[in-house]
């Protein structure tokens, strides 16, 4: 069957500049982190919160996010690899790596940080807004949680873009003809090389995409859904929907409720489009049902029910 729409989808790693390739996973990380400074600006402005407290949330939020959703998916999705490689968790090298041609020390291959999960970063973000609030902002852990979540949300939709660049966190094969065929994820560069004969992997990925010569390869890779996009798109009305909330409505006086509400949207778009994503591993296989994101996605949704039925008014003096 043919799919006329389909994408041939295999990106550069990033923007050249010679020198150095500014790789856009790390861009869309940059502009989450620094859209959600500026997002948080105007709620500390319009609540009268000092600046330097801002800056402090920053940093607690980076470093929660970063150290959460690698633990995340250390321990949830991955822990019978890492557990033989612990030296792996947090630096951005795999050892002893079959593709040898491609290591940059013997024994070692640099790969960048592979593995993040969202889950884990809820966690720790939560978890790092205790504190926050309890040494530095002195209010309440939900106030603070009422309102970070919305430049969290925004950065969601970056985070999966930065996804998508890397051809990862891939859907099922789908007939769609609005489905994308994702080179980089069916031919590793070893594989890509050894098919073409094309020493350079960039160039041997471009000839598979390209060249009519290589036709029967490029035939060889599924068309699956851009699950990536998907979220990307659902996180956008996550967004909208809390910012609204925030500056347009008298829900912000409500303890807990925008919080509640991130929490109910957010992981109910994760269990949705987990249904036609690829498996990310973890404990599905022991539980079954349901994939692991989807088991991890429930307590969160559940969690954020309560909140929103349970938020009262603020008393101000």
């Amino acid at each position: 069957m043919t799919h006329a729409l389909n994408i041939v989808w295999n990106p550069s790693e990033g923007i050249d500049l010679g020198f150095f390739i500014i790789r856009y996973y790390s861009l869309m990380f940059v502009i989450a982190f620094g859209l959600g400074w500026y997002i948080m600006k105007n709620i500390f402005d319009r609540e009268g919160e000092s600046i330097e407290k801002l800056d402090s949330l920053f940093i607690w939020t980076v470093l929660a996010t970063l150290i959460g959703a690698r633990l995340g998916h250390v321990f949830f999705y991955d822990w019978e690899y890492y557990r033989n490689h612990r030296l792996e968790i947090f630096l951005p090298i795999r050892e002893n790596p079959n593709e040898a041609l491609f290591s940059i020390i013997k024994g070692w291959e640099f790969t960048g940080f592979q593995g993040l999960a969202s889950h884990g970063a809820a966690i720790s973000i939560i978890i790092a807004m205790y504190f926050y609030s309890k040494n530095i902002l002195k209010k309440p852990q939900l106030w603070i949680l009422d309102r970070v979540v919305i430049p969290v949300a925004s950065g969601a939709i970056f985070v999966r873009l930065g996804n998508f660049f890397n051809s990862e966190i891939i859907g099922h094969e789908t007939t769609s003809p609005f489905g994308i065929k994702f080179i980089k994820d069916h031919f590793s560069p070893m594989d890509a090389v050894n098919a073409t004969q094309i020493p350079n992997p960039k160039e041997a990925y471009t000839a598979i995409a390209t060249d009519p010569k290589f036709a029967v390869l490029l035939e060889q890779v599924p068309v699956r859904h851009p699950t990536q996009l998907y979220e990307a798109i659902c996180y956008i009305f996550v967004f909208a929907v809390l910012f609204f909330l925030y500056w347009k409505t008298e829900k912000r006086k409500y303890t807990g409720f925008i919080f509640g509400m991130f929490l109910v949207l957010l992981f109910t778009v994760r269990f949705i489009v987990e249904s036609v994503k690829e498996s990310q591993g973890g404990f599905e296989s022991a539980l079954g049902l349901f994939s692991t994101g989807q088991w991890l996605s429930i307590p969160f949704v559940l969690i954020g029910l309560y909140f929103i039925f349970t938020a009262e008014r603020e008393i101000t003096n």
